[in-house]
Order: structure tokens, then sequence, then C-alpha cells
């Protein structure tokens, strides 16, 4: 099946429901106002049931099909923003200092209402389809409150399915890959307590900025020392707050930053070096340490069935040159991994085209993307509700 005819006419009217969520971006489970936005344009479509409130402030909705009884498969895009002032400079920009769709979920959102809205005109399968609208992927673990509050036994989804935009990959293309697809992501707080001074006179005290400095450079240790050199795993300090004045060393140093790893062993092992290597170099200085290490999202996992599947699929709406089967793996963190321990499913990218890359205050989702999505999500749900080979 080439792009939908029905999708590209849809286009503009798709693309303008994007332009107005990208003009009121709204974060984390913080999305009111999107939510409000999906839920009455469900209902619009006529959606079997529309439920809100789900994983705080979730939306699903739920289209039966007209050929009988079937599973129930879930296809799910995120809804938040992030805390990035926009520069774009587009007609359409954000309406908020200091919050802007930089990730594309206004694209995610739009393209999945689109789906929807074709889905419930032709209800060419049989089974359900559980059109999922997630808040908070942005750090706040949305997939993982959505799917404790219930969504997968309430709504009996038996398959689940994400999709991403990304940037330099052209638009009509697709990607994806069995196994881990994208990165376990953990946070560190290290805070190195010494005994400030002057700094005309450092031998009178305990310098934390020279003991921290030491840690930044030794940390890279752990992925160039310590882990397998076939396993990936980032460390990457990305804040460091200490001192206030040119002549006074100060009594505390803070780092801060992220730890990203494609298998939870690795994960443990990065915890631990870093106690070690932390520990360590504040004894040597006679300072004291304090590692805070909080793992978060888990690997996003693609299921080797539902992989093939989605392939499959995807070949279909853009020819197979269109299509890479086998990617090397993201390190950056998605909480669709939650969805993907409760059910088998798999994660797929959607070409955005040359644009500024994801999270920059210049990216924008391209509409040109949209037919491609929505196309991509009924021949999804035609074919895995339909009986048709995968």
């Amino acid at each position: 099946m080439p792009i939908l005819n029905r999708a590209a006419e849809m286009q503009d009217e798709i693309a303008a429901w994007r332009q107005h969520l990208h003009r009121n971006p709204e974060l984390l489970f913080d999305v009111h106002e999107t939510a409000a936005f999906v839920a009455d344009k469900l209902k619009a479509f006529g959606c079997d049931e529309v439920v809100t409130g789900l994983g705080r402030t979730g939306v699903v909705g739920l289209i039966a099909g007209r050929q009988g009884d079937g599973p129930t498969i879930g296809l799910r895009a995120d809804m938040d923003a992030l805390p990035i002032t926009e520069t774009t400079g587009r007609p359409y920009a954000s309406a908020t200092p200091g919050k802007m769709h930089a990730c594309g979920h206004d694209g995610h959102t739009a393209m999945l209402l689109g789906a929807a809205r074709y889905l419930a005109e032709t209800r060419n399968f049989a089974g359900r389809v559980a059109v999922i609208f997630q808040p908070a992927e942005e750090g706040g673990g949305g997939g993982k409150v959505m799917v404790d509050d219930g969504l997968m036994e309430r709504f009996g989804i038996a398959r689940v399915f994400g999709m991403h935009n990304m940037p330099g990959l052209p638009v009509g293309s697709f990607a994806t890959r069995p196994g881990p697809i994208m990165a376990a992501t953990a946070e560190f707080t290290i805070t190195v307590t010494g005994r400030g001074g002057h700094a005309a006179m450092p031998h009178q005290g305990v310098d934390p900025i020279v003991a921290a400095a030491q840690m930044v450079t030794a940390l890279q240790t752990i992925a160039a020392r310590s882990a397998d050199p076939v396993d990936a795993v980032v460390v990457s300090v990305t804040k460091i707050h200490g001192g206030d004045a040119y002549n006074v060393i100060p009594n505390t140093v803070e780092l801060a930053g992220t730890v990203r790893t494609l298998r939870m062993e690795v994960n443990a092992l990065a915890e631990e070096r870093m106690r070690a290597i932390c520990e360590g170099i504040a004894r040597a200085h006679g300072a004291e340490v304090s590692v805070v290490y909080r793992s978060n999202y888990p690997v996003t996992h693609n299921h080797a069935g539902e992989t093939d599947f989605i392939v499959d699929v995807a070949q279909r709406v853009a020819g197979p040159r269109n299509v890479a089967a086998d990617i090397q793996p993201l390190m950056g963190g998605e909480d669709f991994s939650y969805m993907l321990e409760a059910r088998p499913g798999a994660f797929i990218f959607v070409g955005n085209g040359d644009t500024a890359s994801l999270h920059n205050p210049a990216y924008d989702f391209n509409d040109e993307v949209i037919p491609h999505g929505v196309s991509y999500w009924v021949e999804l749900a035609e074919t895995a509700l339909a009986g048709k080979p995968a």
C-alpha cells in the first residue's frame, strides 16, 4: 500500500492541528489543554470509547472494527513539550515563553489523530484499536504511569506500537531494529564537600573544585576501561556548580549528568564504578563525597516478531528501499520502553528530513511527514487485525 489518498487529502487539516499544538506547548503531566483537544477530536471522529485521565492526563480512544471479534492493539503517541525557548520564527511558533515542541510530539499526536479519524471512518479490521496519547515522555515517565494505571488490562491490549520522527532520515523513510533500539537512562548528582578558604592560601583548606575536576575526567574511564568495549555506555557530566567569587575556594561543588546503556547490567556496573571512583578521589584529597544515582527509563527493546511485522508494514507504505531494518541503536531514552516491558511490540522512526536536531530551539516537525505517518498507522492496524499476512 503506498501513501493513502485519504491521508494526503487530510494533510493540510492535520497540519493545522499540529500547528495549533505547536503554538500551545505544555510540559510533562500538565498537558490539560492538549489532552482536551485530543479527547474532543476523538469524540468527534466517533470513537466507541474515549477515556481521559488515565496516567493522570493521558487519553485513550477505542475504535472497534466492523469485521468481527479480534484482539486489541495499541498505537501510542506522546503529547508533552520541552522547557526550551523556540527560535524557529514560524508563524505558529510557541506562544508560551520557555516552552516548545522541540521533539515533534505535536507531530506524533497529530498523525495518530489523523489515523484515528481514518480508522473510525472505515473500520476495515477485526478487533479493536486503542489510540494512546501519553503525557510526560520528556523525563516524567508517563508511559510507566499509564501502564501502572492499568492501560493494558483495561483495554485488553495484546500488542503495542510506537513511532518517533527522526531528523536526518529522509521524508518517506522508516528505520527500526530488533532488540535494543534506545538506551536505558540514569541521572546522577555528585556533591563534593571540602573546606573552603582563601584562594591565595589553598593549603589551609580542602579544595573541592580540584577533586571534582579529577572526577569529571576519571568518570570517562567507566566507558574506556571498565565496560566491555562491545557494550555501549555513555557517561556525560552536564552540570558543574561551585563557587561564587574569584578569591574564595568554596566548601562544595556539585556535578550532575546522565548515563546511557543498552544493557541494564552495564547500568549497574556504571553505578558501581562511579561510586568507587568518586570515593577514591575524594579520599585522596581529604574531601567527602555523596553520589546519588537514579536509574530511570529502561532499555527500549523491540520484540523480534513485532519488529519483523512493522518492517513489512513500513515496506508496504514506503517501499523496501526506504526502510532500514537493522539500524544502530540510539543512546537517547524513551519511556515507550515501559509499554514494551508490559506487552510485545516495537518502535520505529519515521524520517523528518533535513531539519534541526531534536531538543534544539530551531527544530520543527516537518508537516510533509504527515501522510507517511498516517498511512503507516493505518496499514499497521488493518494488517494486524484483518488477517493479512504479516
